[in-house]
């Protein structure tokens, strides 16, 4: 038993530790990039990644109980919420930015993008990427 006991250390504090370093990288993302929606996403895909693996991890130290359970749905609620307010915080990015342009290519017209995939299937034969 005292082996099970081992690898459920190894495990847990191997997934903890990723996810510290996830925070890590998310915190070099944030103060790093340049353009906010850039940040943006660096900060939502890091807490989505970095506490689902670190309350992983803690679930497994803490074993099969009411808190893993608490914990479980703790990681399921920030999946849903993390991408759907990151998402609402780009919208408002992009429609309150007036210099968007210089970031990123805004198409002013539903048209033109319509048309640039009309060009790209007639140049590739009609095979999707």
């Amino acid at each position: 038993m005292e082996i099970f006991e081992w690898i459920r250390l190894i495990l847990g504090g191997g997934l903890v530790l990723c996810g510290l370093i996830i925070f890590l990288i998310e915190l070099y993302g944030i103060f790093h990039l340049d353009y906010a929606l850039n940040r943006m996403h660096a900060a939502a895909m890091g807490d989505t990644l970095g506490i689902s693996f670190s309350l992983v991890g803690l679930m497994i130290f803490s074993g099969l109980n009411f808190t893993t359970l608490k914990m479980m749905l703790i990681v399921i609620f920030l999946w849903f919420a993390s991408p759907v307010s990151s998402h609402l915080l780009a919208a408002l990015e992009v429609t309150t930015n007036e210099n968007l342009k210089e970031h990123c290519q805004v198409y002013d017209d539903l048209k033109i993008l319509e048309k640039e995939l009309k060009e790209e299937k007639e140049v590739t034969g009609g095979k999707e990427a």
